[in-house]
């Protein structure tokens, strides 16, 4: 049998373009999951890998909607190879039940993981100049004299955290923080 796998990374996103690439590639079943790459555990690749037979097919639309980086991928092709399964890509154009495609998916995937490597650096690299010049990340820290307004209601004792927190504009978590570091008890 023919089988089809498709998978977006976020319920949002649509997996259309995948189902009708792979319905025009004449797969007799498709399998599709809406859950991020990363996972290695995904309930509907799972089924796959539990019917797939010796004489099978799976035909992605890119290997990048099978896994996240070469390990994984070469992984699950050494999975199906070993059980006489083909592993399809119809946009890298390769079949690895030849030698040919074998040899291309090899090179697809290390060209495939070099990209992920090289993203992840100038990332790390923009990351690391936007510091330099001074560019703060994360949320902004609550206004100290919030935070002092919101204590002194805690030790009151006649408000709620619900109430305090409406009151003064200070989240729970930031207030939490500072009872606990001031070892204030009720």
């Amino acid at each position: 049998m023919r089988f089809g796998y498709a998978r977006v990374s976020t319920k949002e996103q649509n997996l259309d373009r995948q189902l009708d690439q792979l319905t025009a590639a004449g797969v007799d079943k498709i399998f599709s999951d809406k859950i991020s790459g990363a996972k290695e555990s995904r309930p509907e690749l799972d089924k796959l890998l539990d019917v797939l037979r010796e004489g099978d097919a799976v035909i992605v639309c890119s290997y990048d909607r099978l896994a996240r980086n070469s390990k994984q991928l070469f992984n699950l092709a050494e999975r199906f190879e070993s059980n006489g399964i083909a592993l399809i890509s119809l946009k890298e154009g390769t079949d690895t039940s030849t030698p040919q495609g074998r040899f291309f998916f090899a090179m697809c995937a290390a060209m495939a993981q070099f990209e992920r490597e090289l993203i992840k650096e100038r990332q790390a690299e923009g990351i690391a100049a936007a510091k330099a010049r001074g560019r703060k990340f994360g949320r902004p820290a609550t206004d100290p004299e919030k935070i002092d307004k919101a204590i002194k209601l805690y030790r009151n004792g006649g408000l709620s955290v619900r109430e305090i927190c409406e009151s003064t504009g200070v989240s729970r978590t930031p207030l939490y923080r500072a009872i606990k570091k001031q070892g204030i008890q009720r």
